[in-house]
């Protein structure tokens, strides 16, 4: 049995000023808390008022983290009651101020597994102090050299796989009981971090290669035998890396890379949401993706599949897809072309010319769909924008860069240039804009309108693996969300609903899996099997 300080020290157990009288009776707590026993409401009121009081966004996050750490339950009832408010707070974009000043503000580890290349021989015993003999079900590992837009962080990137579960728990239930945040230390190329001397992870150069697949591979390995039921999310890993370790796995467990397949699967969405609006069909669509890096290049592979789902050949799906980059449109005689570039990269010969520029590349193909993951701010220009438009009855317009200084367009310029013709999504969130008597609700293509939902339908279906039908499944049950019958409809539904039909993607995602003969156990009803390991922040 815990001792009285064990038990208010431990974040899974702790009620704080709601353990009732019988219990801190039981629990020897007489006299180590107030006399009033508070019920979880009233706690939430309090907790909330504290938190408003915090005049910085940073201040805030620093206040939840204490309460995450002293809290569970309190935290994620709060969390679940303000998810709109608390989601950019505990996660993007204030946590990148956090991991920039993670030495700083280091005071608990929060749960989570540090594994050092150092090291390779502790994996399993890492892996095992830091479960403590928990199911784990989630792991979300990171090996921080593509922090959101903020690069290489070291060590200090595990405050984004913390995040990221939090965001899995708010939304839609995942139990955080079940969960490990992770992050790989394989080294740093940050020469801040490496000179600084409050610095905590392994003071060297990244390690690469066949020692660093092989440690990736002892991890995967050990994690597996460990945890059998796990669903493994890989976040910001970098671009020489990402690709290759999804390719490695994807076949083999159940795992998923919510920078290449969320970005992807949630575009996917926003498009089928868009095409639910103007009742045009997938498969008529020609497609311009910006900047062709892990993003822009997983969000192009996630749309080539879908044509291949909805019955075109590879060749006839790549026909539609156009990737642009600093050198313009991507053509096969280019060189120090990446893997996910040169797959999409047209032939040379193709075109009467080359297209150095995204304006000359839109005038010359026309596309009826057009995405910006390039971080180039105002790209999409209104003399770029008009020409797409003059071309394309109800043009898809996607610009997904973050945070708002980056973004290639502005929602109300191009709701303007394309006199309210244009079908929006932004990478940011933006508010409704009212033009010509019509108010257009911008939908934000926002991955966590994505992956919470699909993974506590993986969970809870204990399927083998994320294949590319159940990834599509997922974005038709999001795309399909839309009301297409109102003026000005968005093309995805709003963070603020996020609960309700994260709920409904779980179901589905279930579904399939379970339709599909992609389960490891025997599973007869999805809507049962997502209810039954649904976690509310409850006190039992």
């Amino acid at each position: 049995m815990n001792t009285p300080r064990e038990t208010l020290n431990n974040p899974f157990i702790n009620k704080g000023t709601a353990f009732s009288m019988a219990e801190r009776e039981q629990l020897n707590l007489v006299g180590l808390l107030p006399s009033k026993v508070q019920t979880l409401e009233e706690q939430m009121n309090r907790t909330y008022l504290q938190f408003q009081k915090k005049l910085t966004d940073l201040e805030k996050r620093v206040y939840l983290m204490t309460l995450f750490n002293t809290n569970r339950i309190l935290f994620y009832a709060l969390m679940a009651q303000h998810v709109e408010e608390f989601m950019p707070i505990v996660y993007d974009p204030v946590v990148a101020d956090a991991i920039r000043q993670y030495d700083e503000l280091f005071m608990k580890p929060q749960d989570a597994a540090f594994l050092s290349i150092d090291h390779p021989e502790d994996i399993e015993k890492s892996l095992r102090n830091a479960s403590q003999g928990k199911n784990v079900k989630l792991i979300v590992v990171t090996d921080a050299e593509a922090i959101l837009g903020i690069g290489d962080w070291g060590v200090n990137g595990v405050a984004i796989s913390i995040g990221k579960l939090m965001v899995y728990t708010a939304a839609a239930g995942v139990n955080p009981n079940e969960v490990l945040p992770m992050v790989l230390d394989v080294g740093t190329n940050n020469k801040q971090l490496l000179d600084d001397p409050l610095y905590l992870g392994n003071r060297h150069a990244r390690v690469r290669g066949e020692q660093y697949h092989a440690f990736v591979d002892k991890f995967v390995e050990t994690a597996g035998r460990l945890f059998p039921n796990l669903y493994l999310h890989w976040e910001d890993f970098g671009r020489p890396n990402a690709a290759a370790i999804l390719e490695r796995y994807q076949n083999k467990i159940t795992t998923f890379n919510d920078d290449i397949q969320g970005t992807g699967i949630v575009s996917l969405a926003g498009i089928l949401g868009a095409l639910n609006i103007s009742k045009e069909k997938f498969t008529d669509q020609r497609v311009m993706v910006f900047g062709a890096g892990t993003a822009g290049a997983g969000i192009a592979r996630q749309i080539y599949e879908e044509f291949m789902q909805q019955g075109l050949s590879s060749d006839e799906a790549k026909q539609h897809i156009y990737l642009v980059d600093k050198q313009g449109l991507l053509t096969n005689d280019m060189a120090e072309l990446t893997e996910g570039q040169a797959f999409f990269a047209r032939p040379a010969g193709e075109l009467k010319q080359p297209l150095p520029s995204l304006q000359e590349a839109v005038a010359a193909i026309h596309p009826s769909v057009l995405i910006g993951t390039s971080t180039r701010p105002g790209a999409f220009t209104e003399e770029i924008v008009k020409e797409m438009a003059a071309h394309t009855k109800r043009p898809i317009i996607f610009p997904l860069s973050n945070p708002t200084e980056l973004a290639e367009a502005k929602a109300a310029d191009l709701i303007e240039w394309t006199d309210g013709r244009a079908l929006i999504a932004t990478g940011i969130p933006s508010a409704p804009i009212n033009y010509k008597g019509v108010t257009y609700n911008i939908g934000q293509a926002n991955n966590a309108l994505m992956y919470p939902g699909l993974g506590l339908g993986v969970m809870a279906s204990t399927a083998r693996l994320v294949d590319q039908p159940l990834l599509s499944a997922a974005a038709h049950a999001l795309g399909g969300i839309v009301d297409a019958t109102q003026p000005g409809a968005a093309v995805l539904p709003p963070v603020s609903e996020i609960t309700s039909f994260s709920q409904h993607l779980a179901e589905v995602v279930a579904q399939h899996a379970i339709d599909h003969n992609n389960t490891k156990t025997q599973i007869a009803n999805a809507r049962e099997a997502v209810e039954r390991i649904k976690w509310y922040p409850r006190y039992e």
